[in-house]
C-alpha cells in the first residue's frame, strides 16, 4: 500500500503549501480561541488529510508507513492541534478496524473514516489504568446478542468531535486476554461525555472522559467478530501510532529549531549577532545533531514496518517503534528547552512561538505509552534475545 513517487511528491508539496500558507498563520487564532476555524477542518477534508493512512478501496489515498512519516513530519512545522484533529482517523481510531475487522465493518465505517465524514476516537485509558492497559475496568457483560458496556474512559482525544469510538472493554475475565475492542457510535444510548479537559498545552485539541452507563452495543460490532482479541489489536495499533507521532516530533523540532535560528540571526547583544556567539551555536548545533538522528531512526524504522508481512506483528519492529518514540519525544523536549534559553527572556512570553512549542511538546513523551512504557518494552526485547 503505498503512492508512486510522483503522485507522492505532489501530495506532499500541497501539503507542504497548505501548511505554510493556511495553517502557520492560524496558529494564533487556535492558541487564543482554544478552537481550530472549521473552515480549515473542511479544507483538511477535501485534502484527503483524514484518509491518508486508509486504502484507496476504501476511500483513502493508501500511503505506506514511509510515506504516512513524511506528511506527519511536515505536518509537525506547525500547531499540534491540526494534526490532533485528524490524528485519531488517521491512526488509533482506524487502524484496529482496518488491521483486525471484519469486511463488512471495514466496508461500513473507513469510507466515512477517509472523508471525515465521521470522526473515530481511540477509547483504552481509564483513570485507574493508563499505562497498565490490561488492567482496564470497563466491562462489556453479555446479554443475548449484545452487550451492556458499563465504565469511564479518560483524556480521550477527540470525543466531543466524536462519531464512534474504538472501545476497549473487559468481557471476560483478568489480564490482557478477556479485553474486548468494541465498535460504539457516540450517539448510544447511557453514552456521556465529561466536560473538556484543561490542558498545558496544544490548545485546539479536545480531550476529555466518555462515560458508559449499560451502553447497549451489539455483538456485531465488535472489531474482528471474535472476543478477547482487543489488547494484542490495541497493541498493533500503537506500533504504527508511534512511528507516527515520532514524525510528528521530528517536524516540531525542525520548526522550534528554525525559530531559534531566525532569532539567533536577528537579535543583537554586544554588538553582534547572538548567533554569532559559539555558546549559542552549541546549542543550535545540539539540537541539529539530535533532530538528524531521530529523523534517521524514524526513517530507518517506517522502511521496517513497511518490509513486515501486512496485518502481522513483528517483536523487532515494535521494538524499534518504542525506540524511534523514545528517543525523539525526548529529543524535542530538548531542542524546545534549547529554543526557549537561545531566546532569553522573550522565549517565556507567550508572544513568541517557542514558548507555546515548549508546552505543546510535554505531552508527545506521554501518550501512546510514555517514555517508561518505551523503555519496558525495550528492555524486555533485549532481555528475550538469545
Amino acid at each position: 500500500m503505498s503512492l508512486d513517487t510522483e503522485t507522492f511528491g505532489l501530495l506532499k508539496a500541497s501539503v507542504q503549501r497548505f501548511i505554510q500558507e493556511r495553517l502557520v498563520p492560524a496558529e494564533d487564532h487556535v492558541e487564543e480561541h482554544d478552537q481550530i476555524p472549521e473552515d480549515i477542518v473542511t479544507e483538511m477534508k477535501e485534502m484527503g488529510l483524514f484518509g491518508i493512512s486508509i486504502p484507496e478501496a476504501f476511500g483513502g489515498i493508501g500511503l505506506s508507513m514511509s510515506q504516512e512519516c513524511e506528511i506527519a513530519y511536515e505536518l509537525g512545522h506547525t500547531a499540534l492541534a491540526f494534526r490532533s484533529v485528524m490524528g485519531t482517523n488517521i491512526g488509533i481510531g482506524s487502524q484496529g478496524i482496518l488491521m483486525d475487522g471484519t469486511e463488512a465493518q471495514k466496508h461500513d465505517y473507513l469510507p466515512r473514516i477517509a472523508s471525515g465524514e465521521l470522526v473515530i476516537s481511540f477509547a483504552l485509558t481509564e483513570p485507574d489504568s493508563g499505562s497498565d492497559a490490561a488492567s482496564i475496568k470497563t466491562k462489556g457483560i453479555r446479554d443475548g446478542d449484545d452487550y451492556l458496556l458499563s465504565g469511564t474512559k479518560r483524556y480521550i482525544t477527540n470525543a466531543t468531535r466524536a462519531g464512534a469510538f474504538t472501545l476497549m472493554a473487559r468481557t471476560d475475565g483478568p489480564g490482557a486476554g478477556g479485553i474486548t475492542a468494541f465498535i460504539v457510535p457516540a450517539g448510544s444510548p447511557g453514552l456521556t461525555l465529561g466536560k473538556n479537559d484543561k490542558k498545558m498545552g496544544q490548545r485546539g485539541t479536545r480531550t476529555c472522559d466518555v462515560i458508559l452507563d449499560n451502553v447497549r452495543v451489539p455483538a456485531a460490532n465488535i472489531i474482528g467478530g471474535v472476543a478477547g482479541k482487543g489488547f494484542k489489536t490495541a497493541m498493533k495499533v500503537l506500533d504504527k501510532g508511534r512511528l507516527h507521532i515520532s514524525a510528528i516530533a521530528c517536524g516540531m523540532a525542525d520548526r522550534i529549531l528554525n525559530e531559534s535560528i531566525a532569532y539567533a540571526q536577528q537579535r543583537r547583544q554586544f554588538g553582534q549577532r547572538i548567533g554569532d556567539f559559539q555558546l549559542v551555536q552549541a546549542m543550535l548545533a545540539d539540537s541539529q545533531a539530535e533532530l538528524y538522528a531521530g529523523w534517521s531512526m524514524v526513517r530507518d524504522g517506517a522502511e521496517r514496518y513497511d518490509a513486515k508481512p501486512r496485518g502481522q506483528s513483528d517483536p523487532d519492529v515494535s521494538m524499534r517503534a518504542s525506540c524511534c518514540k523514545l528517543f525523539t519525544s525526548e529529543m524535542v523536549g530538548r531542542v524546545a528547552d534549547r529554543g526557549v534559553q537561545i531566546h532569553g527572556g522573550a522565549g517565556y512570553m507567550s508572544e513568541y512561538k517557542v514558548e507555546r512549542f515548549y508546552r505543546d511538546v510535554r505531552l508527545l513523551r506521554l501518550y501512546e505509552g510514555t517514555t517508561q512504557i518505551q523503555q519496558l518494552i525495550i528492555g524486555k526485547h533485549l532481555m528475550g534475545r538469545r
